[in-house]
């Protein structure tokens, strides 16, 4: 099952507008926003699981009750709720010192301030994880091989560091950038979660 079956869905569409009215950005805004930001969270897990303490911290989050898919079936208490420590912490564990640069990235590219850019972004993660630690178990997912295994399958065979890498430096600067994110999701590169995600949000 492809990630992109939950964003698809009837569900999808009620995480869409949970995070705009929370937010305060509008559909069009929301979902180009979550198109941007899906490939790089999951290229960022994979490329964080290449290592043995990576992958053994990413399992042991999905397999937990925070992210055993329990937010999936509850998306109003989640939305109404104000606590954004579990979103902040993933994206910090993941992206570290990149996540300002990945916002300002997305801002860039889709016209969103980097301020709701990173609201979305704090509000996404938890829903992401909660869908993989879903398929963790469904899939039953034991060990870290399975879970590469289950990233790789979710990114369409390309692995965590070469996605990243067209999200985060395409042009080969070292430095984050409009041109990177935006060759990543144009219609250049139809390959990978870019192009799918810009396909089904209409970018």
């Amino acid at each position: 099952m492809n990630i992109t079956d939950l964003f698809n869905s009837d569900l999808g569409k009620q995480i869409i507008e949970g995070i705009g009215q929370k937010t305060g950005t509008t559909e069009k805004e929301t979902s180009s926003v979550i198109a941007s930001a899906v490939p790089a969270l999951l290229g960022a897990l994979q490329n964080n699981a290449t290592s043995t303490d990576g992958a053994n911290g990413i399992l042991g989050a999905l397999t937990s009750s925070n992210h055993s898919g329990s937010i999936l079936d509850n998306l109003s208490g989640f939305f109404t709720g104000s606590d954004n420590s579990d979103g902040k912490g993933i994206l910090g564990h993941i992206f570290g010192s990149q996540q300002k640069e990945l916002e300002e990235s997305i801002s860039s590219i889709t016209g969103v301030s980097s301020g709701k850019v990173s609201q979305i972004l704090i509000l996404l993660a938890p829903i992401v994880m909660g869908y993989l630690g879903k398929l963790t178990q469904k899939n039953n997912v034991e060990n870290t091989g399975g879970l590469t295994d289950m990233l790789s399958g979710m990114l369409g065979g390309t692995a965590g560091s070469s996605i990243l890498s067209k999200i985060l430096d395409q042009n080969g600067d070292g430095k984050l950038g409009l041109d990177d994110l935006g060759s990543f999701l144009s219609g250049d590169k139809k390959e990978g979660l870019g192009g799918i995600f810009g396909k089904i949000f209409g970018k």
